[in-house]
């Protein structure tokens, strides 16, 4: 595993690349419909539980956001582009107001008029527990695999800070050959995702196929395996 994460060990995205990509519609990590794993797997999540409030890490305009809120769950997600999440509202013709984080400086915050949606426009990093509380779920789904690589244990305190005692921690990671394509987004190998959450969580992994598609082969790769785990808070 050491080898394999090594190659994309020192690879940075800066912030600011990531709004560039927004304002230049290079979104091609963009999905026009509701994330087939989640559909899959939301009984896992939900665990029978309604009402539950969930979180997006790094959620850009995910219309899965809008598809929980529909079911009546509430939505916290965190952007760094604001064209996305006012992309996210006009595509779902979803009126909103924005408002200053007094806690955050030089944040925002958008929320809808009719769905209990909120987002957070700053630097995930920034983001805690004191802002919105614990959540009882999260979506994972182009985040941990987005991130810089060196801050992936950074990452995995945040995440974990935010789950509730019950919370359902949906994760989607990808495997590939690193040699073949240098990210984003990033190979996160099941090791890590144990080493990462083992100590403080169990995991689950609930499915595992082949995604490779067209997109991926142009990208150089010749094998893509989207994993699905299910993180959970230890019980005490």
């Amino acid at each position: 595993m050491t080898s394999m994460l090594a190659t994309q060990a020192d690879r940075v995205m800066a912030l600011g690349e990531w709004e560039e990509r927004w304002q230049e519609d290079r979104i091609g990590f963009h999905q026009p419909h509701v994330n087939k794993m989640l559909e899959n797997n939301i009984d896992k999540v939900l665990a029978g539980r309604t009402g539950v409030r969930f979180f997006f890490p790094l959620c850009g305009k995910a219309v899965d956001m809008k598809w929980l809120a529909d079911m009546g769950h509430s939505v916290v997600g965190v952007e760094i582009s604001e064209k996305a999440i006012k992309q996210f509202f006009a595509e779902n013709n979803m009126t909103y107001s924005e408002e200053p984080v007094p806690a955050l400086p030089g944040a925002n915050v958008y929320k809808s008029s009719e769905r209990n949606i909120s987002l957070y426009q700053c630097d995930l990093y920034k983001f805690s527990s004191s802002i919105e509380g614990q959540f009882g779920a999260i979506w994972d789904r182009g985040s941990l695999v987005a991130i810089n690589p060196r801050d992936r244990e950074k990452y995995a305190a945040l995440i974990m800070s935010l789950m509730a005692k019950d919370c359902r921690y949906l994760l989607d990671t990808l495997l590939y050959n690193p040699e073949l394509y240098q990210g984003p987004p990033f190979l996160v190998p099941d090791e890590q995702v144990a080493s990462l959450f083992g100590n403080s969580c169990d995991r689950e992994l609930l499915q595992s196929h082949d995604a490779l598609t067209d997109r991926q082969r142009g990208w150089g790769l010749d094998y893509l395996t989207e994993n699905v785990h299910l993180i959970t808070p230890k019980s005490i």
